[in-house]
């Protein structure tokens, strides 16, 4: 996804990040410009609030129940390998 405007960050990484924000798992440098873009981006922040309602939602289904180490573990590393591979793909498209 990209609002189509130009951005410090890219809308598609701030997007692929919003799950490590809401989780406070990223640096305070990220942190901080990943705030600043959902400041400036409301297509982005819209996606934010939707993560976000998703997430109140599962809590309040799911109670105190936390997933296991390594499936958060194994999340993590296959969401990576997914914004490297859109990101390289973007590029060979772009070429």
């Amino acid at each position: 996804m990209s609002c189509g405007e130009p951005h410090e960050t890219d809308c598609r990484e701030v997007l692929a990040e919003v799950y490590l924000y809401l989780d406070l798992e990223c640096g305070e440098e990220r942190r901080v410009l990943i705030r600043h873009h959902l400041d400036e981006c409301g297509p982005c922040l819209r996606e934010y609030g939707i993560e976000q309602e998703v997430r109140a939602l599962v809590a309040r289904c799911c109670g105190n129940e936390t997933a296991p180490e390594e499936l958060r573990e194994r999340l993590r590393v296959r969401l990576s390998e997914l914004v490297v591979f859109e990101t390289t793909e973007s590029r060979e498209l772009a070429d």
